[in-house]
């Protein structure tokens, strides 16, 4: 055979296999969708993975993520790929002072960010304010501005609604609303607060299962407050090269759910009790006539799933934490002037709020994991220093001099009397921060990064007990396990001698 053409087909066939190689890459490119915590968007969301998987590609979908500058950060940053927004919260709130009332406005307003959007998807679900059907019927509530006549009722909104360009804020200085007692609380529970007559407002998204479920009269925007929110897919334009595929599947959805269907997709998921996997594929398969795949994890390989994640969160943190927090509270003890700093700087990162420490970390460091740790990290420091810091500082002068006069060198004398002497103290310190830490982490789901919050906001979101209990009830037991566990250490760890030393001294 000519070796010329022997060359040429090697040279053929190789290409080939570099291009079936390239091909089968591109096929496995990690695509990650969002959603928010609520019913809707978990659905949307699930609709979306589903549809991707079914082109080859590897999903993960970052459920009930909290808070939309959450997700639409986490999308600016590359973090996430795609989620459904809302063309109302695009203009009232993430776009808030710009001009993008136009469909080539908001484009050109996204394009600057390397954002691109669909079409609508077909539905507009918009804010709106209900109330109690009989409550409304008594008081012959029929649009919000009858509202003014009523300032005595209790008003309860979504905590994002609370602060939104276009929520309570706005609302109350267009309808000039005198009502005083407003709460914040979670978007679901505002519905059985309302039930109960706890509440006597709320605000409404208007595909909700639940405004027939709990007979919730709507009331009449009759001063045209709240704009259209039609649901509408972002995604980054880089996923045009990275996956060309999906993008053109992501247009196809486009006009595909009016309000019946999504309504009818919410109840039967938040009223029926099915999985939003399952109503999502049924959703595939009867509109576009795809077959998608999903995997159903019973509650045991969930649990198995969520402790894992906690764990790892809260050993990760913790184990960090006592790394550099002992050292810290030696170096407070023994120089005044500085333990003042520490103790100080310590202090006020404790009495920022959790949630928003989650929050602060995702310009850092993204969703996820990472943030969640750094902030668990910097939650458990206090404890463990102040305790390091007072175990020290209390061990009795005669001791110390006792040792000084048999010639011990500072570090001898820390390690052999001080720190023995001030372990009671610094386990107690640290007890306090593991428990500390895996309540804290509960909230860790809120940007992605799983453990045992992850059940606690599906089961509210749905008002299912069973999986808030699936989350609650075993970081309580780990908290009761860990808190056993320091406590058999400091058995283990204190000599017999010196521990009725410190009994004595106590």
């Amino acid at each position: 055979m000519n070796l010329k053409f022997l060359n040429t087909v090697i040279l053929i066939v190789a290409c080939a296999f570099a291009s079936n190689t390239l091909a089968q890459v591109t096929e496995t490119e990690e695509i990650t969708v969002a959603s928010k915590k609520f019913t809707e968007s978990v659905i949307l969301g699930e609709i979306l993975s589903q549809l991707i998987r079914t082109k080859g590609h590897h999903v993960i979908h970052k459920k009930e993520l909290g808070g939309t500058r959450v997700l639409w950060d986490a999308l600016i940053a590359g973090e996430i790929d795609t989620y459904v927004e809302y063309t109302g919260t695009l203009e009232q709130e993430l776009f808030a002072g710009q001009d993008v009332h136009t469909d080539e406005l908001l484009n050109h307003a996204l394009a600057k960010l390397d954002l691109q959007k669909t079409a609508p998807l077909g539905f507009n679900n918009t804010y709106a304010i209900g109330v109690n059907s009989e409550l409304g019927k008594r008081l012959g509530l029929e649009s919000i501005s009858d509202l003014k006549n009523h300032p005595e009722l209790i008003f309860g909104f979504g905590s994002e609604f609370m602060n939104r360009a276009d929520g309570w804020p706005g609302l109350k200085q267009r309808y000039q609303l005198p009502q005083q007692n407003v709460r914040g609380l979670d978007h679901d529970l505002a519905y059985r607060g309302l039930a109960s007559n706890s509440l006597h407002v709320m605000d409404l998204y208007t595909t909700d299962a639940e405004i027939a479920y709990y007979q919730i009269k709507v009331l009449k925007d009759d001063l045209n407050y709240f704009p259209e929110y039609q649901a509408i897919i972002v995604y980054r334009s880089d996923l045009k090269q990275r996956a060309a595929n999906v993008v053109k599947s992501l247009h196809l959805l486009s006009g595909t759910i009016n309000a019946d269907r999504m309504l009818t997709m919410n109840a039967r998921v938040k009223l029926a009790r099915e999985s939003e996997s399952v109503v999502a594929a049924d959703y595939l398969d009867n509109t576009l006539n795809v077959k998608s795949t999903f995997v159903s994890q019973s509650l045991w390989q969930q649990f198995v799933v969520y402790s894992y994640e906690h764990l790892v969160l809260v050993m990760l943190s913790l184990s960090a934490a006592i790394l550099l927090a002992i050292p810290l509270g030696i170096i407070a003890a023994h120089r005044p002037k500085a333990g003042h700093v520490i103790l100080g700087v310590t202090a006020i990162i404790q009495t920022i709020p959790s949630l928003a420490l989650f929050v602060f970390m995702i310009p850092l460091l993204g969703i996820g994991g990472p943030p969640a740790i750094i902030a668990l990290f910097l939650y458990s420091l206090l404890p463990i220093v102040r305790n390091t810091h007072a175990g020290l500082s209390n061990i009795a002068v005669e001791i110390q001099e006792s040792a000084t006069v048999i010639g011990l060198s500072n570090f001898a004398r820390l390690r052999l009397i001080e720190l023995p002497l001030s372990m009671p103290s610094i386990l107690a310190g640290i007890k306090t921060s593991a428990v500390i830490n895996i309540g804290t982490a509960t909230l860790a789901a809120l940007i992605g990064a799983g453990g045992y919050g992850q059940p606690i906001l599906t089961g509210i979101r749905l008002d299912d007990t069973e999986l808030i209990l699936l989350g609650a009830v075993p970081a309580a037991v780990l908290a009761l396990l860990v808190q056993a566990l320091f406590e058999t250490i400091e058995r283990l760890l204190l000599p017999k001698g010196l521990r009725s030393l410190s009994a004595a001294k106590d």
